[in-house]
């Protein structure tokens, strides 16, 4: 429900979303996945991604108004993940964004 309602957000407010300055590798055309990446920006980007959080990692960020202004990063660290955790995390999201 909460991946639909990005979805459906008007262009302006989805660009309200993703954090200036923060530059990302593209691949395919889409940003590749660091831990730089807004919790927002990663939804709208990889709608998909947005359940492997909630269901294999607990981060329900997704569906948080957090989810706006904070990185991947920051919301695996409030969930206590540990770096390496958070490392491994990012190279599943690569790994499942590649598939699509």
């Amino acid at each position: 429900m909460i991946l639909q309602w990005l979805k459906e957000q008007p262009e302006e407010e989805q660009a309200n979303i993703k954090k200036p300055g923060v530059k990302t590798a593209r691949t395919n055309g889409k940003p590749k996945i660091s831990k730089e990446t807004n919790i927002g920006e990663l939804v709208i980007e990889y709608p998909e991604l947005g359940q492997v959080l909630a269901e294999d990692y607990g981060l329900h960020c997704v569906g948080c108004f957090a989810s706006s202004f904070d990185t991947i990063e920051a919301g695996a660290q409030v969930h206590g993940m540990t770096e390496k955790e958070i490392d491994e995390m990012i190279e599943r999201l690569n790994s499942v964004a590649k598939e699509e």
